[in-house]
């Protein structure tokens, strides 16, 4: 898949994503944040709006389309990247991980590896924000933030990523 990425003085950027069938997906973010998503049969072919979005349904729709409402698919590790080095990520406590039964407080998760612990998901609790106090437990849905050596180490002293 080729993106190709244009400025548009005074509008904003254009994305163009080759689609496996030659089409191409076409997006405008304008200034402002509205968007515009057009459909072009070929990289030659005139363009047809499908739709337009403000910046806040804009971010709504893509949030979903990542996976962070609903991950079809169980994954090693779930990613989004937020900056070019912050990374919202999410791992489950396995019962062999070295911080189920801990608190917060005890894991001391923040100064061993750097990710900071912002929600966690327990069935259809969410613990958003957790305090120290909060117990880790196995089952638990961790999600962090931290660049990706720190997630890389926190990820190692939890000794695997999401429970398949």
């Amino acid at each position: 898949m080729t993106v190709y990425e244009s400025d548009l003085p005074g509008v904003g950027k254009k994305f163009e994503i080759e689609l496996d069938d030659g089409e191409r997906l076409v997006i405008v973010t304008h200034n402002t944040g509205k968007r515009e998503v057009y459909l072009k049969a070929d990289a030659d072919a005139d363009s047809e709006k499908v739709f337009e979005a403000s910046d806040r349904l804009a971010r709504k729709i893509g949030t979903i389309l990542e996976g962070a409402y609903f991950q079809p698919v169980q994954a090693e590790q779930v990613e989004t990247m937020l900056s070019d080095d912050t990374y919202l990520e999410w791992y489950g406590v396995s019962e062999t991980a070295e911080v189920a039964g801990q608190t917060l407080a005890e894991a001391n998760i923040r100064d061993e590896t750097g990710v900071s612990v912002v929600a966690i998901q327990r069935g259809e609790e969410l613990i958003s924000p957790p305090t120290p106090e909060t117990v880790l437990e196995v089952g638990d849905t961790l999600v962090v933030i931290g660049d990706r050596e720190d997630c890389a180490e926190f990820e190692e002293l939890l000794g695997a990523g999401l429970d398949e």
